[in-house]
């Protein structure tokens, strides 16, 4: 079930619609868990490290039978449940990464490894299957890489349908993280202030972003961030719109920002370039139109609806 409206920013965004139920009372049913993994009716995202295994018969597939997933050798142990989707129970599972993943998983049927973040951009999949990705490979990546416990590190169980896991020895309770990221557009009338590192692609410049971290708000760290990349005083602090960014389980928190300040101090470590941008300018960039060839980052980016909506007079 999606709790998406259609008012939220966030809907355009990649990622960001998950139409999925995510049936958490059926979490702590531990027999029911093992008979929805076991059916033949389940379904499973396939995961080859950050890549999905994607069915390219007709239409591209991203939900595999089990037949399949023990075909490609899928390590069930870590396998947690997403929730029930048209009647058919989803798990996320991954499979064995070598150097020839790729030719077993094409030889295993019309199969592809796929980029995640191609299939956000390319616009062949549904935005309800792109979230479901996201949600996937968040919360695969955190059981595959927080097996053992932090307290006593003995060896966890998955629990709670794979939203939690539990030490048999300590007793320790683990939730999967989600890490906060303030992505924000600093205004200063019709100006706002865009920068680039050195590795954005050529003549590309978005907005500013940071991690927020423990003790901060939102609007602290916003400010912060700003501060350090750039050395600009801001003020009052607006939240616009958020995108889940599973690279490997980053929520990204959109704001808008008023400059109290203007004149740069560019942090060199973290920017290669950062300037004020008018209106007018960020509109040619918006549409590939800037006569320097400059660009911002794509539609389902949420460094571009921040932009846009600053162009079209809503920020």
């Amino acid at each position: 079930m999606s709790f998406a409206h259609p008012s939220d920013p966030s809907v355009l965004l990649g990622f960001a619609s998950n139409d999925i139920d995510r049936l958490a009372d059926k979490r702590e049913d531990d027999a029911w868990i093992a008979a929805a993994r076991g059916s033949t009716d389940a379904r499973f995202l396939l995961f080859c490290g950050d890549r999905p295994v994607i069915g390219v018969s007709g239409g591209l597939e991203i939900g595999h039978p089990r037949a399949l997933a023990e075909a490609l050798a899928a390590r069930f142990d870590d396998c947690p449940f997403l929730g029930v989707r048209n009647g058919l129970a989803y798990f996320s599972v991954g499979i064995p990464t070598s150097d020839t993943a790729e030719e077993t998983v094409e030889a295993a049927g019309p199969l592809k490894l796929i980029d995640l973040r191609s299939l956000a951009t390319d616009g062949q999949l549904s935005a309800g299957d792109v979230g479901l990705l996201a949600q996937g490979r968040s919360l695969l990546h955190w059981h595959q890489t927080h097996g053992f416990c932090s307290r006593c590190g003995t060896r966890s169980t998955m629990t709670q349908g794979g939203y939690r896991r539990d030490c048999p020895s300590c007793s320790g309770l683990h939730f999967p993280r989600t890490d906060p990221v303030a992505i924000m557009l600093t205004i200063d009338g019709d100006h706002c202030l865009l920068g680039r590192q050195p590795r954005f692609a050529e003549g590309m410049y978005s907005a500013l972003a940071g991690f927020i971290e423990p003790g901060e708000t939102i609007e602290a760290a916003v400010r912060r961030e700003i501060w350090e990349e750039a050395g600009i005083r801001t003020g009052r602090v607006r939240y616009h719109a958020s995108q889940p960014w599973p690279f490997p389980a980053s929520l990204m928190i959109g704001c808008m920002v008023e400059a109290l300040t203007t004149d740069i101090t560019m942090d060199e470590s973290e920017l290669e370039d950062c300037r004020w941008f008018h209106r007018d300018e960020v509109a040619t960039m918006l549409a590939r139109t800037h006569p320097a060839g400059l660009v911002t980052p794509p539609p389902m980016a949420i460094a571009h609806i921040l932009m846009k909506a600053f162009v079209d007079g809503v920020a």
